[in-house]
């Protein structure tokens, strides 16, 4: 670690990178960033890091989700409250169904940031370079709005301090009190084919919470019944934010990335040789890196000692995302190899990315029953090889709306129009994850001999 610093990984080689016409402008806009306060402490990372351990040990289980990219345009308090809810909600039925300490990790307070499969987007004859995320252009197809501008980098930090603020609020203010539970659900339960699961196990919470308020057992006195812990994260795309909100924690003296309390690397820039794994080997932050179908198991042992080089349980967690036809042959080998040779990480499952397709009515779609049956499969495969199937990882809001097909609604390709709002990747919907967690409850259920 001696030759690392914040900025060693502008020695190497990167991918997914805009390309800025005022470097000038570029450079202030750094400055300024590293001297703002952090978003996030190290003590917090710390503490998830613990947590991310218990759950590489088979103590735990971890829920990560939130939006494929967060928007400027949609910034405002009612959307950050509904993902809020609707990660909480998921995380009551985890651990009570399925009996299961849950760790909260919401991609919020920073996802701003996307890799894209090309750099140039042509529509109707015409190109310019690809949306990149808020951070770094705009979504409108104009030749202003998709030049990168360094200011974004400030509007992002800003908006993801503000978003926090309010999560933070939420998690210790009294929304997170399990006594609010009927209440949160209150639009759920009006219309959905899961309602009566959900009610039941909704009454059986608050017959929990009756029987210990009778025994002197209540919020007043129990804070783990009023307020609970949620973490943020982000894929780490953008390194001279990263690097600029990097700082040296007071207590241990090692750096923390404080722009998130877990980062992660995606498929597209986890080279073994490049900036993105120079940078993210020098953070004490938990880390994750995404696994495509395309991993070998050698070179997956030589990317986790890159990262992990201390074998650490909380600091790596890796996040298969191979497709609902690829994860079942691909996973088990993976599985193996990292059980013989020792290494504690935490698996994690991306349904998502996979399993991506154009539906008929041109929309990109994702379809409910794909990503289940990756899940499904993620946990045969966990089974089989006797490692932990440790967590889910999600694109999703909680908003309804129409981006994913199929679910408990049965949304088809022509429903898709009514309230298709993604700027990148379609999301799953409040019914849709809080469906989800029912499933993935059952099979930590089964994994707990339930």
């Amino acid at each position: 670690m001696n030759s690392w610093s914040p900025d060693s990984w502008r020695k190497k080689p990167i991918l997914q990178q805009p390309t800025y016409a005022d470097q000038s402008l570029l450079k202030n806009v750094e400055d300024s960033l590293s001297s703002y306060p952090p978003l996030v402490f190290a003590a917090e990372a710390r503490e998830l890091r613990r947590q991310l351990g218990e759950v590489a040990l088979g103590k735990g289980f971890l829920l990560q989700g939130g939006d494929c990219a967060e928007s400027f345009n949609e910034f405002n308090a009612p959307k950050i409250r509904d993902t809020f809810k609707v990660i909480l909600q998921m995380a009551i039925v985890l651990t009570f169904a399925g009996r299961c300490p849950v760790t909260k990790v919401a991609r919020m307070a920073g996802q701003y940031a996307k890799p894209r499969s090309s750099d140039i987007e042509t529509i109707n004859g015409v190109s310019l370079p690809s949306y990149r995320g808020d951070i770094i252009n705009s979504f409108e197809f104009t030749k202003e709005a998709r030049e990168p501008d360094p200011k974004r980098l400030l509007d992002a930090y800003h908006r993801s301090s503000a978003t926090l603020n309010l999560l933070r609020a939420f998690a210790q203010g009294g929304l997170a009190d399990l006594h609010e539970l009927n209440r949160w659900n209150m639009t759920f339960l009006e219309n959905n084919p899961n309602r009566s699961r959900y009610q039941d196990l909704a009454n059986r919470i608050q017959d929990a919470l009756s029987f210990m308020d009778v025994i002197g057992i209540n919020s007043n006195n129990t804070s783990t019944l009023h307020e609970t812990a949620l973490f943020t994260s982000h894929e780490a795309l953008l390194l001279n934010y990263e690097q600029a909100l990097t700082r040296t924690d007071t207590l241990t003296g090692k750096p923390y990335d404080c722009s998130a309390h877990m980062v992660w690397i995606g498929e597209r820039t986890r080279q073994l040789d490049h900036a993105h794994i120079e940078f993210f080997r020098g953070i004490h932050n938990p880390i994750g890196v995404k696994v495509g179908p395309g991993m070998d198991p050698d070179e997956l042992i030589r990317l986790i000692d890159a990262l992990n080089p201390l074998n650490d349980p909380g600091r790596l967690t890796l996040i298969t995302r191979m497709g609902a036809d690829n994860l079942g042959d691909k996973l088990p080998s993976l599985l193996r190899k990292v059980k013989e040779e020792g290494r504690h990480v935490v698996w994690s499952s991306d349904p998502m990315h996979g399993n991506t397709f154009t539906s008929s009515s041109g929309y990109k779609t994702r379809n409910f029953d794909a990503i289940l049956k990756e899940i499904k499969q993620f946990f045969a495969a966990h089974k089989a090889e006797g490692t932990h199937a440790g967590g889910i990882h999600l694109e999703m809001t909680g908003q309804h709306v129409t981006e994913c097909t199929g679910g408990a609604y049965a949304i088809g390709d022509d429903d898709l129009a009514q309230a298709y709002q993604t700027q990148c990747d379609p999301r799953l919907n409040a019914d849709q994850v809080l469906e989800m967690a029912f499933l993935v409850a059952d099979h930590l259920k089964s994994e707990n001999n339930i």
